[in-house]
């Protein structure tokens, strides 16, 4: 319970969002992604990535429990597709389906 208090208080500190870093990779290729999640207290968020062949996907997503959640992305290259992840609060992980290729990814602050 403490920690849900001091994410909701960090969240509200920060106008009411939180942007974290996002890494990943197509599986079976050479094709990796950067960019940003940026997420809400109201348990939605969007997320943009940049893809190593030059692509740029937006995305939106929503918690659907209290640690997963869903959302689906759209490429400037045509592709689309769902993606699902899981948080522990500042960082997590996901997988997806994007144009019909399967990737996955991590999110947040890694510790060093």
């Amino acid at each position: 319970m403490k920690s849900v208090v001091l994410a909701a208080s960090a969240l509200m500190l920060s106008g009411c969002s939180v942007t974290l870093p996002v890494l990943g990779q197509v599986q079976n290729s050479s094709e990796s992604f950067t960019g940003s999640a940026t997420g809400h207290l109201d348990g939605g968020g969007e997320l943009v990535i940049r893809s190593s062949k030059g692509a740029t996907c937006r995305g939106t997503f929503v918690y659907t429990t209290g640690r997963e959640g869903d959302g689906t992305f759209v490429c400037d290259d045509g592709r689309s597709g769902p993606f699902h992840f899981v948080s522990t609060g500042m960082r997590g992980t996901g997988e997806g389906d994007l144009g019909g290729q399967h990737f996955v990814f991590t999110f947040g602050k890694i510790k060093g």
